[in-house]
């Protein structure tokens, strides 16, 4: 969607000054924590991102300094380098030092823009102990420095070159952030769903950290059909390539790509100018109406469906995976955190461009469109067989009551903030917990033996499964579309599982039933992985715990090996009461990993990697990860 609207130094609007940033960085960038921080880089890559989608930009290199600081280069037209008419000062110097400055108000400088308030650059400026901004333009190179959102330098010529761009380096400021060390993985999932959305971009991201050296380059030529083929890798596909829909009407452009597999969830990704709207909004609700409508009107039109029998949203959209990428001029977000299309013509417009596509596409293929039909048919009965045996079950009184589980020992406080539940492999494990826990606040679950994997069934089964049963009373918030979490009766539910082969496994069950059916407990930072130790180690009766074969490793090359006693834990129920509440459970000295979900697509790519149907990708994953696994109880 190139466009030729001038970006030079009068498309450059100022707003408002730098100072609150320092002061209140979390209103900028969300936190001060690792999310926060990964946030300065974004910003940065945002920026490029509006030259790619100007038409100007298809390069961007992203790198991981020794000295921990971070550059992004691109080859887009280089942020404005003239003097700027009312404040008397470089384009570039505006943009690094005042807030709300930038070529997005008022559509002179960006037609489209996904970095949607211009505050990118000097909120990384003002958070930076150190920056360096380069910027390739009218054949010369212009450079300046900053110190804590502070020109040290006026911006002055170089160089010279025939090339144009931007590359900024900085520093983030220890002050500032909670740590500054930034995480390469998830940078490399971010810029890969970048690439997926961009055709013809090639984004590369690089770590030369000492003992973190890697590099990974992403260029998809396919874009939105190549995401949709890597999120159905290894799953069995109904069309044999996805359906591929590219529209635009006036300042609106949607791009749709979308193919059904064999599984019972639904897939679908969002976005509107690059950002992914996460709750939702018109685009999709545009998109969900004409599904449903379309194969409705065509499984009557053509016999398949009787006249009175309708199929419903979820009927049509099990198995589906989808991407929808649109792009408007003036996006409008809603929402708890901004990630809601708000524009209403956005709506009807993606449901024109469904019929008119997807329904040509269901009439010129009439196999397929009939197979589709029959599988939403299967999901409508299957969904019915559900509804009974969820009311079956509600009646027997495990969604909707307030008889507990004889097995689970709840604790006494009924104030949910303060209260947290741990899920312990086995009776024996089980009974220790309780022995060594804070009564007040800290309830045991014991389950036996592995959950069902819901990667591989429908909710029927799933409901009959008994430990699946026991969690949904005990957490008391219900699950799938009877979710509330309100209801939640633990603000922390702790997997506490054996540190071998089955007690992974068993967590890994654990995580896919609630990614599934209870995903906002994983959204909002309910779920948490116990840390137990893997050794205890006794030297002159005095003992300490290792909580990793490294920590084990570098104890003993400071202190050797003689006269110590060392313990290889290999499940719970070898420590006692005393030793697994001072180890694991003790909220003093514990060691608790949260779940988070950084990105769905990833998320959901590996449940359905390790608890699918293919082995091949499975063996894959496995072999290409097998270095981070030093040692493998079995």
């Amino acid at each position: 969607m190139a466009n030729e609207r001038s970006y030079d130094e009068d498309a450059i609007q100022v707003l408002e000054g730098l100072d609150p940033v320092r002061k209140r960085p979390g209103m900028y960038i969300g936190s001060t924590d690792e999310r926060g921080l990964q946030h300065l880089i974004i910003e940065i890559v945002d920026n490029s991102i509006d030259e790619v989608l100007a038409g100007y930009c298809n390069r961007i290199e992203v790198v991981l300094h020794s000295d921990g600081g971070c550059s992004v280069t691109d080859n887009g037209r280089g942020i404005p380098t003239g003097m700027h008419k009312t404040e008397k000062k470089s384009a570039v110097e505006v943009v690094l030092t005042k807030l709300h400055a930038g070529g997005k108000f008022g559509g002179s400088g960006y037609k489209i823009s996904g970095g949607l308030h211009g505050v990118g650059l000097s909120v990384v400026n003002a958070l930076s102990t150190r920056l360096e901004v380069e910027v390739k333009q009218n054949g010369n190179i212009y450079h300046q420095d900053y110190v804590r959102g502070n020109p040290i330098n006026p911006l002055s010529i170089v160089g010279s070159t025939k090339e144009t761009g931007t590359k900024v380096t900085f520093v983030p400021d220890p002050e500032i952030f909670e740590t500054v060390d930034f995480n390469y993985e998830s940078l490399k999932t971010r810029f890969k769903e970048i690439a997926f959305l961009n055709r013809g971009l090639t984004i590369s991201v690089e770590d030369e950290r000492e003992g973190q050296e890697k590099k990974d380059i992403f260029h998809f030529e396919g874009g939105i059909v190549e995401f949709v083929e890597f999120l159905n890798k290894g799953r069995e596909v109904l069309f044999e390539k996805p359906i591929y829909i590219c529209k635009q009407k006036d300042n609106m452009q949607a791009e749709i790509c979308f193919q059904y597999n064999d599984g019972y969830s639904e897939i679908i990704h969002a976005y509107a100018n690059n950002i992914n709207t996460e709750e939702g909004g018109t685009h999709i609700n545009g998109f969900k109406n004409a599904l449903t409508k379309i194969i409705n009107d065509y499984g009557v039109k053509n016999k398949i469906l009787k006249e009175n029998e309708k199929l419903s949203g979820e009927d049509v959209r099990e198995g589906i995976c989808a991407i929808i990428s649109v792009k408007l001029t003036e996006p409008q977000f809603e929402g708890q955190t901004k990630t809601k299309l708000g524009n209403s013509e956005m709506r009807p417009f993606v449901e024109k461009v469904m019929q008119d596509e997807f329904g040509a596409f269901l009439e010129e293929n009439p196999t397929p469109a009939k197979e589709l039909v029959l599988k939403c048919v299967t999901a409508q009965r299957a969904r019915d067989a559900a509804r009974s045996a969820r009311e079956l079950t509600r009646r027997k009184g495990v969604l909707e009551t307030n008889t507990l589980p004889g097995k689970l020992a709840d604790c006494t406080s009924k104030d949910a903030k303060e209260c947290e539940i741990f899920l312990v492999e086995g009776d024996s494990a089980g009974g220790t917990a309780k022995q060594g826990r804070d009564r007040k606040f800290q309830a045991i679950l014991p389950l036996r033996g592995k959950i069902l994997n819901v990667e591989k069934a429908r909710l029927h089964r799933i409901l009959e499964n008994q430990e699946i049963k026991t969690m949904i009373t005990a957490f008391g918030c219900g699950i799938s579309e009877e979710f509330d979490e309100s209801k939640l009766r633990y603000d922390r539910i702790i997997c506490m599982t054996d540190a071998d082969v089955d007690g992974s496994h068993i967590r890994i069950l654990m995580l896919t039933f609630f990614f599934r059916f209870m995903r906002p407990l994983i959204e909002h930072g309910h779920i948490y992985i116990a840390q137990p130790p893997l050794y205890k180690v006794t030297r002159s009766g005095v003992v300490r715990y290792f909580y990793s074969d490294a920590e084990l490793e570098s104890y003993l090359n400071e202190f050797g090996r003689k006269g110590i006693e060392i313990q290889r834990y290999k499940g719970l129920g070898e420590m006692n009461a005393e030793q697994l509440w001072t180890t694991t459970m003790d909220p003093a000295t514990r060691t608790l990993l949260q779940v988070t979900m950084e990105d769905a697509f990833e998320a959901d790519k590996i449940f359905n990697l390790l608890m699918g149907d293919c082995p091949e990708l499975r063996r894959e994953f496995i072999e290409q990860n097998a270095g981070l696994v030093k040692e493998l109880d079995v």
